[in-house]
């Protein structure tokens, strides 16, 4: 063997030698120095600002943007090498795209809650505007909060269980043209822009009661009309996910195919069907202008019955506040705005508990 091809032992022992396919990463920098870079930054800018009497929020927060994505894929460039580089570039951007998606929710929650929290008390919550005139530093959402939670729930007891079966019949039992014409219909539905579904129901009241004929059942409908499409996407999906190896075993058992899907598949899939179910209900639950077609928008009573008069819900409570103008409507309608917020919350708080008392146990 000639000396040239001999391996010496420090390069084979000790393992000192990197091999021809070992990538060498170089150094790496210190884990204080993107915040501190980030923080000097920020200094700088707003000195720059103050110092031009050119202050401004955003002209701030592009500078520093732009002057730590900069600095730091230099530095990495630098010190580390050019995949470091790159890949610090991109992770400045996600948590950049990151903290403009939160901008928005942060504005309005703050904005809600700072101008909401005036009047939202156990007051507000507890009476309705029965004999309220607007100027009045009177009345509450009472009526609107049993209107909502009412109209609501009528419309999801018509709309999750026509699209739970329609999600079923899609993945478990859908073929050929039939399939396709469901799927093609739901996804259409899904674009319907809401004043046409309360036009529907208009039509189809006036057309089975006659004219005039307002109540919250008519509501209901026209919002689940708006939720059933999404319903039926949302937990399509999901069952999607169920791995077929499930329905294999359970099939192998001698277990029906009904009951596969009643024991195994909806179950395994039960967190993300609420889930979806939750994204349709606060979907709807905000809708203002089918109720005003089909609930109307006068109601200042409590009603608890849906098929007869009248009901208000807290969306055309906020509209029907702000409408009227003045602060103290103003003041009324930002307190029914967070009150509707908290309903959300709750609901979904509700359904988080609801899936996981469901959800098949995955303990020994």
């Amino acid at each position: 063997m000639s000396a040239s091809t001999q391996l010496s032992p420090s390069s084979t022992e000790g393992g000192s030698t990197p091999s021809a396919n070992t990538l060498s990463l170089g150094g790496t920098l210190p884990k204080p120095m993107p915040p501190a870079t980030l923080a000097a930054i920020v200094v700088l800018g707003a000195g720059t600002l103050y110092a031009l009497d050119a202050w401004s929020l955003p002209m701030l927060a592009v500078i520093t943007i732009v002057g730590y994505m900069v600095a730091i894929t230099t530095a990495s460039a630098f010190y580390e090498n050019g995949r470091k580089a790159k890949d610090r570039l991109v992770t400045a951007v996600v948590y950049t795209c990151f903290a403009l998606a939160m901008v928005p929710l942060v504005s309005v929650l703050w904005t809600v809650l700072s101008s909401g929290l005036v009047r939202l008390d156990g007051y507000f919550l507890q009476v309705s505007m029965n004999g309220v005139t607007p100027s009045m530093d009177a009345g509450g959402a009472y009526h609107a909060i049993v209107g909502t939670l009412m109209i609501t729930g009528f419309a999801a007891v018509v709309s999750i269980p026509i699209g739970l079966l329609t999600a079923v019949y899609l993945v478990e039992y859908g073929r050929g043209r039939l399939k396709q014409a469901i799927t093609f219909f739901v996804d259409v539905m899904t674009g319907i822009p809401s004043i046409v579904a309360g036009l529907f129901v208009v039509a189809l009241w006036i057309m089975l009661f006659g004219p005039g004929k307002t109540n919250g059942a008519a509501g209901a409908i026209a919002l689940s009309v708006l939720m059933i499409p999404v319903v039926v996407r949302s937990c399509e999906e999901m069952l999607r996910l169920v791995p077929n190896e499930l329905r294999e075993a359970s099939y192998a058992l001698g277990v029906p195919k009904w009951l596969t899907i009643v024991k195994v598949v909806l179950p395994t899939a039960i967190a993300g069907i609420t889930t979806g179910i939750m994204l349709a209900l606060a979907r709807v639950i905000g809708e203002t202008a089918p109720l005003i077609l089909t609930a109307g928008s006068s109601a200042v009573a409590i009603n608890w019955n849906l098929f007869e008069g009248q009901m208000m819900s807290l969306p055309v409570f906020i509209y029907s506040q702000v409408r009227m103008g003045g602060a103290i409507n103003y003041e009324r309608a930002w307190a029914a705005a967070l009150t509707l917020i908290i309903v959300v919350m709750l609901l979904f708080f509700a359904a988080r508990m609801i899936s996981r008392l469901f959800a098949p146990k995955l303990g020994r």
